[in-house]
């Protein structure tokens, strides 16, 4: 059961999120920054809220396919998010295809996407069997690929990916109850929502929309920031345990490679660890926690 609602007002809240919402985006590394400007803002907030209300299993999608294997733009923030779902008593699993779905079935809850089902009907059927089997109160996507209006799945530089994408769309589709998406560059899950702010961006835009989007300039931090802003309303440090490197290390060994250089190595959309380890810092800081 997670803790009863720390005494914040509204204003407090509300201008913590903005300042988390804008460092998110401050290099706007792929125009997030653009597409924040056409959002409501609080959505931070908002999504934050969402996890605090949760109860049972949450559902974490995860995992986008490059060069043969996986990035750790996505699997950092999912592992962070459910270490942090499990602190507060909540039940995580990670839905995934392989080959992440076998780097990780060792150490967490997975739940397993087929590849290239192109079957329509197939996919809700699936999507109809996960969703009554796990019941999940809130399902969140972290950089997973979103269909565009085409149908087909695209990576950052618009080479078509379905073939080795499984589809999270229709379990977001047909949830039945709240859903987060993150995404950093507009293909993702949940960029939907904000359709005509896409249109400047050299993308091949995804259509899949959910009840709140966070942007942010790599999509792991977007999940940090949603832990720290629960741990902030709950009065606990949920990010202090976290180790960005370790993780980015874990993924390494099991064949990760960075989204952008496709190289095998410790970084997140070509940016050092050190990077997402200065983020956490300036998450807890911002929420009071360092």
């Amino acid at each position: 059961m997670i803790h009863p609602m720390m005494e914040h007002s509204v204003q407090d809240a509300m201008a913590l999120s903005h300042r988390i919402e804008d460092l998110l985006v401050k290099r706007n590394l792929r125009g997030m920054a653009q597409v924040q400007a056409s959002m409501l803002p609080g959505y931070c907030l908002r999504a934050a809220l969402m996890l605090q209300q949760a109860r049972g299993t949450v559902l974490i999608g995860t995992g986008f396919p490059v060069a043969g294997t996986f990035e750790t733009d996505g699997p950092v923030g999912a592992i962070s998010l459910y270490q942090a779902l499990e602190q507060v008593g909540l039940h995580p699993v990670l839905v995934c295809g392989d080959p992440l779905a076998s780097a990780l079935e060792g150490d967490y809850r997975i739940q397993r996407l087929p590849l290239n089902e192109r079957s329509l009907e197939a996919r809700r059927e699936l999507a109809n069997d996960i969703l009554a089997q796990h019941q999940p109160s809130l399902v969140i996507s972290i950089e997973r690929p979103g269909q565009a209006e085409d149908a087909d799945y695209y990576n950052m530089r618009g080479e078509s990916i379905g073939q080795h994408t499984a589809s999270f769309d229709e379990i977001m589709h047909q949830a039945g109850c709240p859903t987060i998406a993150i995404g950093d560059g507009g293909n993702e899950i949940g960029m939907g929502n904000v359709r005509p702010a896409l249109q400047s961006l050299d993308i091949k835009a995804a259509v899949t929309r959910c009840n709140e989007l966070v942007v942010a300039d790599v999509s792991n931090w977007g999940g940090h920031a949603l832990i720290a802003l629960l741990g902030w309303l709950i009065g606990r440090d949920l990010l202090e345990g976290f180790d960005n490197t370790a993780v980015l290390q874990y993924l390494s060994e099991r064949g990760s490679v960075d989204g952008v250089t496709r190289l095998n190595e410790l970084t997140e959309d070509s940016l050092p660890a050190a990077d997402g380890q200065a983020m956490l810092l300036a998450l807890r800081q911002l929420t009071g926690f360092a």
